[in-house]
C-alpha cells in the first residue's frame, strides 16, 4: 500500500487542496458570517481616520457627478441628454459599484497575503466580501442618489422598484468580475497598474456621461454594439426606473430586452468567474 492508498484509507486530505466545486461552495457558506463582519470592518477601517467617517461613502461619488458632470456638459453643448442633472447623477453612482469591485476585487487575494498563507479557508470569501463591502457602500450612497433625483424633480413611483431585480442581476455580474481580476492579478502583479487605466477608460466611454443615441446618431452600428455592452445596459434600466416619471428622451433609449440581455451576462460572468478562481485554489498564497 502506498502512501496516497494509505492516506485515503485513514481519510487524510492533502493540506491546501481544492476541494470539489458543491464542497468549495458550502464551506463558503459556512463562512458567510465572516465574509459579511470583514466587508463591514473594511468599510470602518477606511473611513476612520477622516473626520466625515462614512460620510465620504456620500460626498465622493457626489462629488464626481458634479465634477464631471459640469466638465462634461459643457463639452456636450447641445447632445447633454435630457434632465441632465439626474442622467449624470444615476450614472456615477451606478457606475461606483461596478469600478469598487472591478479595482479593488483585484487585490482580494494579494492585499490579503499573510491572511491567506496562514489560514486554510475558501479564499472565494475575500473577493466576495470586497462585493459584499462595495454594495453595502453603494446602498449608503444610494441615499444621496435619490435625494438629488427628489430635489431635480423625479419623486418616487413604482418603477423604483425596479432597482431591486436590477442590483441582484448587477450584483452577480460584478462579483464574477471581481472573480476574476482576484485571480489575474496573483498570476500577474503588473495588472494592478493596469486595471485602474481600463476602469477610468470603461467611465468614460459606458454611457455614463452622455447619451449614446445623441453622441453616436451618424453611426447607428456604434449604438447597436452598445446595445450589447452589460455597464450601459444597468444605466439604462436605472435610468428608465428612476427618471421614466416624466417624458425625457431617456425612455427612448429604453430597450425591454436588456433585461433578458443583462441577465445573461450576469449568470455567465458568475458562472465563469466562478469557475475560473475556484481553479486555481491551490494556488492563491504560493506564487
Amino acid at each position: 500500500m502506498n502512501r496516497i492508498e494509505l492516506a485515503d484509507q485513514y481519510g487524510l486530505r492533502r493540506v491546501g487542496a481544492r476541494p470539489g466545486v458543491w464542497s468549495y461552495l458550502k464551506q463558503t457558506w459556512e463562512r458567510r458570517d465572516f465574509i459579511s463582519t470583514m466587508a463591514m470592518y473594511r468599510m470602518s477601517v477606511e473611513n476612520q481616520q477622516n473626520r466625515l467617517g462614512a460620510f465620504w461613502l456620500i460626498l465622493r461619488p457626489a462629488l464626481n457627478a458634479l465634477i464631471y458632470g459640469v466638465i462634461f456638459g459643457v463639452l456636450q453643448g447641445n447632445n447633454r441628454p435630457a434632465e441632465y442633472t439626474a442622467y449624470v447623477v444615476i450614472g456615477v453612482f451606478m457606475f461606483s459599484f461596478f469600478s469598487g469591485c472591478f479595482g479593488q476585487g483585484a487585490k482580494a487575494i494579494t492585499g490579503n497575503r499573510g491572511l491567506v498563507q496562514s489560514l486554510s479557508f475558501p479564499r472565494l470569501s475575500l473577493p466576495l466580501a470586497t462585493v459584499v463591502e462595495e454594495f453595502l457602500s453603494l446602498l449608503l450612497s444610494m441615499v444621496a442618489m435619490f435625494a438629488i433625483l427628489i430635489f431635480a424633480g423625479h419623486y418616487p413611483t413604482w418603477k423604483w422598484l425596479l432597482l431591486i431585480p436590477l442590483l441582484l442581476l448587477y450584483s452577480m455580474f460584478n462579483t464574477g468580475v471581481a472573480l476574476v481580476t482576484a485571480r489575474l492579478t496573483v498570476h500577474f502583479r503588473d495588472l494592478t497598474q493596469i486595471l485602474p487605466v481600463i476602469s477610468r477608460l470603461l467611465f468614460y466611454t459606458s454611457g455614463v456621461l452622455f447619451d449614446v443615441s445623441k453622441i453616436f446618431k451618424s453611426h447607428p452600428w456604434v449604438i447597436q454594439l452598445y446595445d450589447w455592452h452589460p455597464v450601459y445596459q444597468v444605466l439604462v434600466i436605472a435610468r428608465y426606473s428612476l427618471m421614466s416619471d416624466s417624458a425625457t428622451e431617456v425612455n427612448l433609449t429604453y430597450n425591454p430586452m436588456f433585461w433578458a440581455y443583462l441577465s445573461g451576462w450576469a449568470v455567465v460572468a458568475l458562472v465563469i468567474g466562478f469557475l475560473f478562481f475556484w481553479s486555481a485554489e491551490e494556488r492563491y498564497g504560493r506564487e
